[in-house]
């Protein structure tokens, strides 16, 4: 999985747009982002007034669990 993007890249993409007067897509081109990706962190800024990025990764959860999953186990070592 790749690593997130820096907060200084993030803030000054989002400078450019909101008091730069640059619009998503031309901050994309010149910072060779995505476009979605401008658009998502001037929404992160406009809505939670921050551009940290969100957790990456993290625990999933076993498919099987519980009563099924001993049953299950208890049937493979037979």
């Amino acid at each position: 999985m790749g690593k997130p993007y820096s907060m200084d890249l993030r803030e000054r993409v989002v400078a450019s747009v909101e008091q730069g007067g640059l619009s998503r897509r031309q901050a994309a081109v010149r910072f060779e982002v995505g476009i979605s990706t401008v658009i998502r962190w001037v929404s992160r800024l406009r809505e939670t007034n921050s551009l940290a990025p969100g957790k990456m990764g993290g625990h999933r959860p076993k498919k099987i669990a519980g009563e099924h999953r001993e049953w299950l186990l208890v049937r493979c070592r037979a």
